[in-house]
């Protein structure tokens, strides 16, 4: 079928079912929802069979949706309506939850059912379990939503009316009333559980030290105490603040946009505060921090037994100048212990997305910021590359984009949580790309389909990227289960007589490939490429930049997405089979 997608913002759900549907034989267009008129015209231009929304804050206007099949992904169980399901759900601490694909209607949310699938809850983040669980369960429900409908022997049944008969009455908007905190009395447990409701957005909106900050993100502490709401210490970024019963970590602050001002965005607390941060300690945990603290770090290490675990989770998965001085500091130390397999990442969300550009947007001087950031993500992925005593595993549970995928290539072997996305690109942010790209990527999927992945700038799914070669397995599981899959295909291995002659060989690989040439002139190549742009003021790499951590609203659908359409690149036309012999 032709299917158009519409959307408020090409988020990564949007993305997601995008690139599935596409795999799944249809041709799909992306247009956002910029304004009726522009989705009449999308509509006209289209002539869809169907219309999908994975991600709509809008309504869809009624000469749309009367003339045109329309199917909101709402997420939500059969019988919840309402603008702020997933915060209501958090709020409430419901451990089961569902995503409902409906039948646009006169009355919001109230459609005709086409698909739902339940979906566990665990005590988690707003956007982690929206990239995790909801994720999962929406596009589970949007596949078996299309084919019902393609099958034109499906009718959608009505939902039944609010009432004792177990559906939700409608919630209305979960706005900053509803999430502030009172320190004075909120417990630990109770300011976890409001921050999970809006760690990526909208925030938590709070007073201190004379500013208004909207607080994202949140991890229990279980050993510092203080007086309630007093900052206590920082770690890495973030800070420690007292409640009633304990403490809590915030590792990102977004300051209150003034009257007039320019937009804000997040940064690490501690850099966001500058000079207003109090006098407090910086706090140190061990690398290999005892699996039951209950604190916050974005870097730890284990081993069980042959196998080494360098977990790292950055706000965002990006990834600033300091954080890759410290992920890279951690895996020599991970490198210096007797293990034979080495996992990277293995945590259920965000493996990586690159360099920091909130942190480079706030620099005094961005230019210069862009280029300590890509070095320093290049010291890390040449540290991966050089690794050639043992085999390094990325274990991907979430996304990964542009320096973070390549990071991901640059281990012996890339495992795939099915639910992940993966972006191997750098155009959309005006950039050429660095993190030895140009060695690592063609060297899995050919050089000419390197070319294409980076010049079509498309989303690739976990079944797609094994069947290009990006990736060498996918783990088909829950977002929670992936760590301890990952860990037992890693014990596996590591106990398996072939791992020393694939070490071995992977040594002489590497010895052959710095012979036609070396990685230093593959990194050279790149930088002198990122160079030039960084230090262009024209350069759109830096308006691109602006617009991006200040979340400016675009003005049409991005051309990338559009053109895709325009193509039918969906389909495997837009990726060409691996080269033989992967």
């Amino acid at each position: 079928m032709h299917i158009l997608l519409i959307a408020s913002a090409v988020n990564s759900l949007t993305q997601r079912v995008f690139a599935e549907l596409g795999e799944e034989g249809h041709t799909v267009a992306v247009e956002l929802a910029l304004g009726e008129e522009s989705l009449r015209d999308a509509v006209r231009r289209h002539a869809p069979e169907v219309i999908i929304a994975p991600m709509l804050t809008t309504a869809i206007p009624r000469d749309i949706w009367s003339a045109y099949p329309c199917l909101i992904v709402h997420p939500g169980p059969v019988g919840d309506r309402g603008p702020s399901s997933l915060d209501w759900a958090i709020h409430e601490g419901a451990r089961e939850w569902g995503v409902t694909v409906l039948q646009a209607d006169a009355e919001m949310d109230a459609g005709d059912v086409w698909a739902s699938v339940p979906c566990a809850l665990p005590p988690l983040g707003k956007s982690d379990l929206y990239r995790g669980e909801i994720g999962d369960a929406a596009v589970e429900a949007v596949h078996l939503a299309v084919r019902r409908f393609a099958s034109g022997r499906y009718l959608p049944r009505p939902q039944r009316a609010d009432g004792p008969d177990g559906t939700r009455r409608t919630q209305p908007y979960f706005d900053q009333s509803l999430r502030r905190i009172d320190w004075a009395s909120d417990t630990g447990k109770t300011v976890l559980r409001t921050l999970r409701t809006a760690d990526s957005q909208p925030g938590v909106l709070d007073a201190f030290g004379g500013d208004e900050w909207y607080l994202h993100g949140g991890c229990a502490e279980d050993t510092l105490r203080g007086r309630p709401g007093e900052i206590l210490a920082t770690r890495a970024g973030a800070i420690c603040r007292a409640t009633v019963d304990g403490a809590v970590w915030i590792p990102e602050l977004r300051p209150r946009r003034r009257k007039g001002g320019p937009a804000t965005f997040k940064l690490p607390a501690t850099l966001a505060l500058g000079e207003r941060l109090p006098p407090v300690p910086e706090v140190p945990v061990p690398l290999r921090c005892p699996a039951h603290r209950r604190t916050w770090t974005d870097i730890r290490y284990r081993e069980d037994g042959p196998v080494g675990f360098l977990h790292f989770s950055f706000p965002g998965g990006a990834m600033s100048t300091d954080q890759c001085g410290r992920l890279l500091a951690a895996y020599r130390f991970a490198c210096s212990r007797p293990t034979r397999v080495l996992v990277l990442g293995g945590g259920r969300d965000f493996f990586s997305n690159g360099i920091h550009l909130n942190v480079i947007e706030a620099a005094a001087d961005p230019a210069e910021e862009s280029w300590a950031n890509i070095n320093a993500m290049d010291d890390l992925v040449e540290a991966v590359l050089t690794t050639t005593d043992r085999l390094v595993v990325a274990a991907l549970g979430g996304n990964a984009a542009a320096g973070g995928a390549m990071l991901a290539l640059a281990a012996d072997e890339v495992w795939c949580r099915g639910g992940a996305l993966l972006n191997p690109h750098y155009r959309l942010m005006g950039l050429y790309g660095s993190e030895y790209w140009t060695y690592t990527l063609p060297r899995r999927v050919g050089p000419g389909q390197a070319a294409r992945l980076m010049r079509r700038a498309l989303p690739v799914t976990a079944a797609k990227a094994l069947g290009l070669g990006l990736v060498d397995r996918v783990v088909t599981c829950a977002p929670e289960d992936f760590g301890a899959g990952v860990a037992l295909l890693a014990a596996r291995i590591a106990t398996s007589s072939p791992v020393q002659r694939r070490v071995e060989a992977k040594k002489a690989v590497r010895e052959r490939d710095e012979a036609v040439m070396p990685l230093a002139a593959y990194r050279a190549g790149e930088l002198a490429h990122m160079r030039r742009t960084f230090f262009d003021p024209e350069a759109p790499y830096h308006s691109l930049r602006g617009d991006f951590v200040r979340k400016r609203r675009p003005q049409c659908t991005p051309a990338h997405l559009r053109d895709a359409a325009l193509r039918g690149v969906p389909r495997d036309a837009a990726y060409d089979r691996p080269p033989v012999g992967r």
